[in-house]
């Protein structure tokens, strides 16, 4: 039997971290390091730096490549799915090298394990292969890093909030009766598909990052700045992760 500990680590920050995430962490015999190729090895890195401060030299790390999703696949959820499916299998290759007789192991998720991410979903293919007891340790999402670092609510008075990605926006538009929306996993910059007028966005790149960018202001005033400072920094770290959150604030 495989204990799993699923720990949301917030959004880079080893401050973000919980009692309970450290906990957890403490209490594994390993912690699993994924790595998506060189571009991509800060978070890798990250990861090791936030093992380093919390648990000093002596934590054991098992590192394992982790496979590229088709993006060119035009199903996009069955494109997703495969890639999920061969995901689960380097866990797998990983866990039994790793703890042949069984033990704790722990996975780091970036922010919370719940929100847009697909660690548990892959943690329950696993329970098909193995024997798996799995945990989920929430962590500080990158929602609460954004609207942190611009100290601005998440929310009116009362109000809603909608939560999507830059592909349902751009293929949907403005959710119809939505007043907050907040808008994750957006490649393309959606926000540059809709009708500006009367809407104000909070940005923020790296959130929680010591490399944190984070630009505001009406979406027709900024946007186009937005889309700049995002290209740049994405050519200048070799891989960007960025949120928004944008409010109608006028008819």
């Amino acid at each position: 039997m495989i204990t799993l500990s699923l720990i949301g680590i917030g959004a880079g920050n080893p401050g973000h971290l919980t009692l309970q995430a450290i906990d957890a962490m403490r209490a594994a015999d390993v912690i699993l390091i994924p790595r998506k190729g060189p571009e991509k090895d800060d978070l890798a890195g990250l990861r090791r730096a936030i093992c380093e401060a919390h648990l000093g030299m002596e934590a054991r790390l098992v590192e394992f490549d982790l496979p590229q999703r088709d993006a060119a696949n035009p199903d996009y959820r069955a494109g997703v799915d495969d890639w999920h499916d061969a995901v689960a299998r380097c866990w797998e290759a990983a866990l039994r090298a790793a703890l042949p007789k069984g033990g704790h192991a722990g996975f780091l998720v970036w922010g919370d394990p719940a929100l847009y991410d697909s660690t548990m979903r892959i943690a329950e293919r696993l329970e098909t292969r193995m024997e798996i007891r799995r945990e989920v340790i929430a962590g500080v999402s990158a929602i609460s890093a954004l609207t942190a670092g611009h100290g601005v609510p998440l929310n009116t008075i009362g109000g809603p909030v909608t939560i999507t990605t830059g592909r349902n926006l751009r293929a949907h538009g403005w959710p119809e009766g939505a007043e907050t929306l907040v808008v994750m996993l957006d490649g393309n910059c959606a926000f540059q598909e809709i009708d500006p007028k009367g809407i104000y966005i909070w940005w923020s790149a790296y959130a929680g990052m010591a490399q944190e960018i984070r630009l505001a202001g009406p979406l027709d005033e900024i946007g186009a700045q937005i889309a700049r400072t995002r290209q740049a920094a994405r050519a200048r770290h070799g891989w960007i992760m960025d949120i928004y959150l944008m409010r109608r604030v006028c008819s």
